[in-house]
C-alpha cells in the first residue's frame, strides 16, 4: 500500500514544509482541494517543483468542464487528477482521454455514488477508484467506517481509500478493501511529530504486508 499524504487547509509554504518533514515515508503527495481553491494551480506547480520525483495528486474534484480543468492540472505538473464519480459519464470520458494524452492518471472519487453508478464506473479500467468517507461525515456524523458494498466494489480494480484512516484502521482496511493507496491527512499532518507519525504508517504497512 502506497501512502498518499493529503495536504489541506494550509498555505503553500506550510504544505511544502510539512511534506519535507515526511517525504521519506510517503509515496504520493496530494495537493488538497482547499489548497487548489485558495491558491489555484500555483499550488500544484509549487508542490511539483518542491518534490519532482514524487507522484503529485491534484484533488480538483472535477464535476464539469473536464477538459479545461484536467489540462490545467497536468500542465501544472500533476501526475494524477480527481473527478467525482457522480459526474456525467461524458465528463469522466473526457478526463480519461486527457489523462491518456498526457500519460497521466485519473482518480475517480466515489463519494456519494449510488450502487448503479459504481457499476457503470467499473468500465474505466485504467482509473484509480477512491473509496471516500467525507470530511463532513467524519467531523459531524462520526462515520469513518466503510460499508461492505464498497468492499465488494474493490475486486479487480485499482483502489485508493480516504477518510479518517488511522494506524489502528490499516489492518482492517487491508483485509477488507486491500487498497493500493491509502490517503492519510490529519493522522500525519495534525500529529505532534508528523515525521514520526508518517514513519509509523510506513512501518505498519510493511508489517501488515509482510504477514
Amino acid at each position: 500500500m502506497k501512502i498518499q499524504l493529503a495536504l489541506d487547509r494550509l498555505k503553500i509554504a506550510e504544505a511544502i514544509d510539512l511534506a519535507k518533514k515526511v517525504e521519506d515515508s510517503v509515496d504520493w503527495i496530494e495537493v488538497g482541494t482547499s489548497l487548489i481553491k485558495e491558491f489555484g494551480v500555483t499550488s500544484i506547480k509549487e508542490l511539483k517543483n518542491a518534490f519532482p520525483t514524487k507522484t503529485i495528486v491534484a484533488d480538483v474534484k472535477t464535476n464539469d468542464n473536464a477538459r479545461y480543468e484536467f489540462e490545467m492540472c497536468f500542465e501544472a505538473g500533476a501526475d494524477v487528477a480527481t473527478v467525482m464519480g457522480v459526474s456525467p459519464l461524458v465528463t469522466i470520458d473526457i478526463c480519461m482521454e486527457v489523462a491518456a494524452h498526457y500519460n497521466k492518471k485519473v482518480m475517480i472519487d466515489l463519494l456519494n455514488t449510488s450502487e448503479q453508478q459504481k457499476l457503470e464506473l467499473q468500465k474505466y479500467k485504467d482509473a484509480i477508484f477512491c473509496l471516500h468517507v467525507s470530511k463532513d461525515q467524519q467531523e459531524e456524523a462520526g462515520m469513518a467506517n466503510r460499508g461492505t458494498a464498497d468492499n465488494k466494489f474493490s475486486v479487480g480494480l485499482q483502489i485508493a481509500a480516504a477518510g479518517g484512516i488511522t494506524l489502528e484502521s490499516l489492518e482492517q482496511l487491508k483485509a477488507t478493501v486491500n487498497p493500493e493507496v491509502v490517503i492519510v491527512g490529519g493522522a500525519i499532518t495534525k500529529a505532534g511529530n508528523p515525521s514520526e507519525a508518517a514513519f509509523q504508517f510506513k512501518q505498519k504497512i510493511a508489517e501488515i504486508e509482510g504477514k
